[in-house]
């Protein structure tokens, strides 16, 4: 299974963008598990309609070569005759085509083969602070969690936002989501619960260059 994707946004001003990191995630913080189905096999239908919601917003997703090729393949997959893929994450996966994408990407070439995508083969931090000056909407992360790194470090991101799926998946987990990130202050400005049982968890993030009183901290004396 893999993960990465809630969608949308709804604070970017009328004359730029706002950049939202958005992600779903299980307990213990991975991004997939080997085996699972998707959403680990627990989304409901508080949770779709809320997705399907958020998907008539106006919104650029963001997306790595890697994530490009196994979503694209996977979008191409659920609309295929006979896909395994579940009705709606076949539907989740399909509706992506008709969304704006932009690929960061030194290995892939143009033309694209997945539609509404744009390729940019330059730096990804350099090319988001272009596009937050020039583009309106919300430009949103699909998946590609080292892109999401790159551009949390780099001061960029004006929303992080999770939906935990409660699960631990210690032993099948792949992609530890936080590895490789500097340390983080985080604002909460929304929260959900979808289906009694999935946590939406949306907050502004400051990057901090350490601790706040620069010495260790410890939550217990």
């Amino acid at each position: 299974m893999r993960a990465g994707e809630a969608m949308g946004g709804k604070y970017a001003a009328a004359t730029s963008a706002g950049l939202m990191v958005d992600l779903i995630i299980s307990l213990d913080g991975y991004a997939s598990a080997e085996g699972w189905p998707g959403w680990w096999g627990l989304e409901g239908p508080e949770y779709l309609g809320w997705l399907e919601q958020e998907g008539e917003k106006d919104y650029t997703f963001l997306l790595g070569a890697n994530t490009y090729r196994l979503m694209s393949k996977m979008s191409e997959d659920a609309a295929a005759e006979g896909s395994r893929l579940s009705e709606d994450e076949g539907a989740s996966l399909t509706g992506l085509a008709a969304v704006p994408k932009v690929i960061f990407s030194s290995t892939l070439q143009a033309p694209l083969t997945w539609p509404n995508s744009e390729l940019v083969t330059g730096d990804a931090v350099e090319a988001v602070t272009a596009m937050k000056r020039t583009r309106t909407g919300t430009l949103s992360t699909l998946g590609s969690l080292s892109l999401c790194r790159s551009l949390l470090s780099a001061g960029l991101v004006d929303r992080f936002r999770l939906v935990v799926f409660p699960v631990i998946t210690g032993r099948s987990g792949r992609e530890r989501i936080y590895d490789g990130y500097p340390d983080v202050s985080l604002e909460m400005v929304e929260s959900r619960i979808f289906d009694g049982r999935l946590q939406l968890l949306e907050y502004v993030p400051t990057v901090l260059s350490g601790p706040p009183d620069g010495g260790p901290t410890r939550a217990n004396p």
